[in-house]
């Protein structure tokens, strides 16, 4: 699947990896406030960037690219959320409905 430009800028802004593992995203996010979770074959992202006017979670979602749905199944970038949120749980909401 191709990235639109839109996703990749914010990629690269978020620092988020494009293709990656679960566990690896956990490592990284975990250090800066964000969490993931694992909904059948899609990993479910709310991230932390800060932003002065305390708006600073995003929404990100992934999909295993493979049928090791696993902690080390590769994992591909899909989506990240236009908007940011005020907390974290915001931004979950965000990734399920996306």
């Amino acid at each position: 699947m191709k990235m639109s430009s839109e996703i990749a800028a914010k990629a690269n802004t978020y620092r988020l990896q494009r293709i990656t593992t679960p566990e690896d995203l956990e490592t990284r996010l975990m250090n800066d406030g964000g969490a993931i979770l694992t909904l059948g074959d899609r990993i479910l992202v709310a991230g932390y960037f800060y932003d002065p006017n305390g708006r600073s979670y995003y929404g990100a979602t992934y999909r295993f690219t493979t049928a090791n749905h696993t902690c080390e199944g590769q994992i591909e970038l899909r989506s990240i959320s236009e908007d940011t949120f005020e907390d974290n749980g915001h931004a979950i909401v965000w990734a399920m409905a996306n």
